[in-house]
């Protein structure tokens, strides 16, 4: 067995009998919005998918993005890229950032009606002029075309993960803009050389979210979790795909 994967956990799993709060994170609200098969068969069952491999570079970037923009959180300054697209916003100080920032810890809340306990980690935290903090998500890839918008199917659950964020942070109290922004990093490869060097186009996209979706998806969520039943599989889902084909080859 890889010591990356567990094919059969028995800890961290919904119980039905249990009047505890369930810690569901922002990732498997997606994971059931893709697949409410896999899904459960994650959370309750302890069956989950095989993990991909970290993308290290993508983590590279991201640490270098969070140092920068700290060194003018620290100052207070405006960083250029905001200058550069005429943002009304700065990075800001607060006290819970870096928790907010850890894996497997991030902006929490409990939504009482389905007892989850709702987290999710963010990349940053900037304030506009009237006192609201403005969502920030990093993301890095290498294409040949300029990325400018979220305009392709995939990238839903982009914006997905961003309003999530907004919906924890005003389940905190917090005054949050609808309005939030991806630091979209972009690898040059049009390049003579390598010269030890990875070269990136910045752009800064908008998303103006709505997370008027969540609390009737997290209802959806804790339907599933309590069945008995294992709901049926995503129609795009290719893990169930690869499942149906083992079991039909066998037959």
């Amino acid at each position: 067995m890889s010591e990356y994967y567990n094919p059969r956990r028995t800890k961290n799993l919904f119980d039905p009998k249990s009047r505890q709060p369930f810690s569901l994170s922002r990732s498997k609200i997606d994971l059931f919005m893709e697949c409410p098969r896999c899904f459960y068969l994650d959370r309750r069952l302890g069956v989950g998918r095989p993990p991909g491999f970290p993308f290290a570079l993508n983590s590279a970037v991201d640490k270098l993005l969070k140092q920068e923009f700290d060194i003018h959180r620290v100052k207070g300054t405006q960083h250029p890229l905001l200058e550069k697209y005429g943002v009304d916003a700065r990075p800001v100080q607060h006290e819970k950032l870096d928790e907010w920032r850890q894996n497997f810890i991030g902006v929490q809340y409990l939504h009482k009606s389905s007892n989850l306990m709702v987290f999710g980690a963010i990349d940053d935290l900037w304030i506009n002029s009237k006192d609201e903090y403005v969502v920030v998500d990093y993301k890095s890839t290498s294409k040949a075309e300029e990325i400018t918008e979220l305009n392709k199917e995939w990238q839903d659950g982009y914006k997905r993960q961003m309003e999530v964020y907004q919906w924890l942070l005003r389940g905190n109290g917090y005054k949050v803009s609808d309005t939030g922004y991806f630091v979209y990093c972009n690898g040059i490869t049009d390049r003579e050389a390598f010269d030890a060097r990875l070269e990136f186009e910045v752009t800064l996209i908008p998303h103006k979210g709505s997370d008027e979706w969540i609390e009737g998806m997290l209802a959806e969520i804790k339907e599933c979790l309590l069945s008995d039943r294992i709901p049926e599989p995503g129609k795009d889902c290719d893990y169930c795909a690869y499942r149906r084909a083992v079991i039909e080859v066998g037959e």
